[in-house]
């Protein structure tokens, strides 16, 4: 038998309602805040995300599917969603029409590591990228956009952290700070802390191995070590998430983990699973654009992987409701009441009915049960005294009421029902 790859996952029939119910949702909560959705290729050139990710990141240094094409090009499965809308923003001159411009997009990502609970070798994304402002209350919009996503799907024990990760100007001076102090230190640190050192430091802050937090404690922050530019804006972000009643935590050890970020940073963590979990982070990335080409732009967006939100949806006892039901279900008694089944079922349909009829050749006590089993609304009946009388049997499979209506009838009675 051959078997899907690891870090791979199938989306059943039997789960699949959940994705078309977040995606909606999705799409319904952008469209209230006027993001347009943005589709973009499986693959990019391996140089978009070694220059807009970053070449000393895990995710380009470890993490990529990269191959060559028969035309002995460098191709790369995309490992996240912002990468490619910025190249799409630049190439197809999305600066020549109004500002700003503010896309979402619904997409699949590719990493290599190791397979866990939440975390894929191919996963999925929802995000938003809003190009051509640099005010800080489009960061907050967006901020917004994802507390009100999470409250409407059900999730209150929800907490939003933020920082600061400065500018290139004052982060420069930052840099020298921290390595001053992690020089005396780098002998206690991982090995993956001391190859970030010298490449991108503020990722040290971040690292998980807890002997490496414990030889970092007491290190300075960027927050500590704004310019009064970055200083000014974090301060205008809290005031208009104050405005906008949403609570926060100023949290100086969230560096994202991607090297496009500047100013604003921030992250969804839910308690709702027993321990911390991301549900959604990002940030403003405003040297995106021109390093990929593009004149400088300010940018913002975020990113949230759909099977983590499942997840902690799931972990959270909430039920993700299941809109995939059919409106009738034609059970069937005798040969001409088949033939009149079918192609009353092929007229509902028309007609935008969801039905169903039977194709195995069931007893009507199995047609009722296998009715019952994909989530039917009604059953209508139809035997040979029903096929001379012109007539069919209707029950309601959540209350058991029965009555007997004119097929003609039926479109009608359905769609008053339903």
């Amino acid at each position: 038998m051959i078997k899907g790859p690891r870090g791979t996952n199938d989306v059943l029939p039997s789960d699949s309602y959940k994705w078309i119910y977040l995606e909606k949702k999705f799409r319904e909560i952008c469209n209230r805040f006027g993001y347009k959705e943005i589709r973009t290729p499986i693959f990019e050139h391996t140089e978009l995300f070694e220059r807009g990710v970053g070449e000393t990141t895990d995710v380009v240094q470890k993490e990529m599917y990269t191959f060559f094409d028969k035309g002995d090009r460098s191709i790369t499965l995309k490992p996240e969603g912002t990468s490619p809308v910025v190249r799409s923003y630049v190439e197809n001159k999305l600066y020549a029409e109004a500002q700003p411009i503010k896309t979402f997009y619904i997409t699949p990502c590719f990493r290599y590591e190791r397979p866990q609970a939440g975390r894929l070798r191919e996963f999925h994304q929802f995000g938003i990228e809003a190009f051509g402002s640099d005010d800080p209350t489009i960061d907050v919009e967006v901020m917004a956009l994802v507390d009100i996503f999470l409250k409407d799907l059900g999730l209150e024990d929800i907490e939003l952290r933020i920082n600061s990760i400065g500018c290139p100007k004052c982060r420069k001076e930052y840099h020298s700070k921290l390595k001053d102090f992690l020089n005396e230190r780098l002998e206690g640190l991982c090995s993956t802390c001391n190859s970030r050192f010298d490449t991108n430091p503020m990722r040290i802050i971040d690292c998980k191995n807890e002997d490496c937090q414990r030889q970092i404690e007491g290190l300075p922050m960027m927050i500590d070590n704004l310019c009064d530019e970055c200083e000014e804006n974090f301060k205008s972000v809290k005031e208009n998430l104050d405005i906008l009643g949403i609570d926060y935590i100023v949290d100086p050890r969230i560096v994202r983990g991607l090297d496009y970020y500047s100013k604003t940073a921030f992250e969804f963590i839910s308690r709702d699973i027993g321990s911390q979990a991301t549900v959604s982070g990002g940030g403003r990335y405003n040297g995106l654009v021109e390093s990929l080409g593009g004149k400088s732009t300010p940018a913002v967006g975020f990113g949230m992987g759909i099977e983590r939100l499942i997840m902690t949806l799931e972990n959270s006892n909430i039920i993700i409701p299941n809109e995939n039901t059919i409106d009738i279900f034609i059970a069937t008694m005798g040969e001409d009441s088949k033939k009149l089944a079918f192609k009353l079922v092929n007229d509902l349909r028309k007609e935008g009915i969801a039905c169903e009829k039977d194709y195995l050749n069931r007893s009507l006590r199995a047609q009722f049960k296998y009715a019952n089993k994909i989530n039917t609304k009604f059953v209508g009946t139809i035997g040979d005294d029903e096929v001379s009388t012109g007539t069919i049997q209707i029950k309601n499979m959540e209350t058991g009421e029965e009555k007997s209506i004119n097929i003609d009838d039926l479109k009608k009675t359905i769609l008053e029902e339903v």
